[in-house]
């Protein structure tokens, strides 16, 4: 089995376009996702190049080890900070955060995981504070005002909005229905 990220796969026409030149290519897929491509069996460097020359054709690009290992860095930083941090004061700089953290001017960060990933980092910090709220929730510990204070929202109603913008429920709709069944494993958020 062999993961292969590719940049610019942001919708379903693009997928079924990549999985055209795959199936054309006799590369057999896992399968096949916006950025992302499982391949049942490692390709040799022959096919990585006439697959990397339809790509480009396609306006797509296959990214290297060190893109997909910085956008794992990208995501695994901002899971980290939302979900097993501990620091009492939320209200994050995140353009900051990731840059400090990762070497990288955020402008380059964000371009690249846009491009990969289909969603701005932004939407991508938004989704994964919104799981840690139904997390949060699902515990009832804490009021939804403290939910709020604690992953740095300016309000419960800023909260509120970005939660029923993702999941279109309010917090309190949430909580009311326990409807854990709609938490999502936070690797598979984008």
């Amino acid at each position: 089995m062999s993961v292969l990220h590719i940049k610019n796969m942001v919708c379903s026409r693009c997928i079924m376009a990549v999985s055209e030149e795959l199936k054309k290519l006799g590369l057999e897929t896992e399968r096949v996702d916006l950025g992302e491509v499982v391949l049942k069996a490692e390709p040799n460097p022959q096919q990585l190049a006439r697959l990397d020359e339809s790509l480009l054709k396609l306006g797509f690009e296959r990214l290297d080890d060190k893109k997909s290992k910085l956008i794992e860095a990208i995501k695994n930083t901002i899971i980290q900070l939302i979900h097993h941090s501990n620091a009492a004061d939320r209200k994050y700089n995140w353009s900051d955060i990731l840059a400090d953290e990762l070497y990288h001017d955020y402008n380059h960060l964000s371009s690249l995981f846009s491009s990969v990933e289909g969603i701005t980092l932004e939407q991508y910090i938004i989704r994964q504070k919104v799981e840690r709220v139904k997390e949060l929730i699902s515990y009832e510990e804490l009021t939804i005002s403290e939910i709020a204070d604690r992953l740095g929202y300016s309000s419960v109603a800023h909260l509120s909005a970005q939660f029923k913008k993702i999941t279109g429920l309010t917090p309190s709709d949430f909580k009311k229905h326990h409807t854990s069944h709609l938490r999502k494993p936070l690797d598979g958020i984008l």
